[in-house]
């Protein structure tokens, strides 16, 4: 399973690339407000600046702002055009799947992005979308499962072979991280704290600490 940072921040992309779990990047307009830019031009030069801590087979989803039609597929051409690595996401909505239809005819590729059912993960899949991204967490949050979710989308595309990858976002805890490996779905994209939980343990922790104890004894 694939890890993608959901950030716009370079800082903390260049961190998950030191720490070795860097396959790619996800970004919205929310996380993007928090950069220091200003304007669209600004804008688009922060994800070229991205791109260029990616490798070869990595990729930066890169959200469209638009939300009627028009608009939607000239920005989605403009944020493809800006480098090879941007995948353009663009919401689940009814002028966003035929942005997606129109865009991967023009073999663009696309995220379709705020997905929280299984008929929306079938539409963009049907339309061609490259990666559809479902919400765990805000499902949890309005109590129902966004792991069924998941399982659901997985066994629909299978039954079919839709070639559209799932990538889980809205990702709260290491279990979901865990759960999603389980189900075997492409990638998660997280924020990069829950992804360093995944590392902590109290009896790694404990057990770390009784064998310095141990070698400092023996060495005095």
């Amino acid at each position: 399973m694939k890890f993608f940072i959901d950030t716009a921040n370079l800082k903390e992309i260049n961190e998950a690339r030191t720490l070795g779990l860097l396959d790619g990047v996800t970004t919205n307009p929310s996380l993007i407000s928090k950069e220091p830019v200003f304007n669209q031009k600004e804008i688009y030069q922060h994800y070229i600046s991205i791109c260029e801590y990616l490798k070869n087979n990595e990729n930066l989803s890169a959200e469209v702002i638009s939300t009627n039609y028009t608009n939607m597929i000239q920005e989605g051409e403009e944020l493809s055009s800006l480098h090879s690595k941007i995948i353009v996401k663009i919401p689940m909505t009814e002028n966003g799947i035929k942005a997606i239809k129109y865009l991967s005819e023009k073999k663009i590729k696309t995220n379709c992005t705020l997905v929280f059912s299984v008929g929306q993960a079938l539409i963009a899949a049907k339309v061609g979308a490259n990666y559809v991204s479902p919400f765990l967490g805000r499902l949890d949050d309005i109590s129902h499962n966004g792991l069924n979710l998941i399982k659901d989308i997985k066994n629909i595309y299978e039954n079919y072979h839709f070639e559209t990858k799932i990538l889980a976002a809205s990702i709260r805890h290491p279990l979901h991280i865990i759960e999603c490996s389980k189900i075997g779905i492409h990638a998660v994209t997280s924020p990069l704290n829950v992804i360093y939980s995944l590392l902590n343990h109290p009896l790694t922790e404990n057990g770390l600490e009784k064998f310095m104890k141990d070698f400092q004894k023996k060495i005095k």
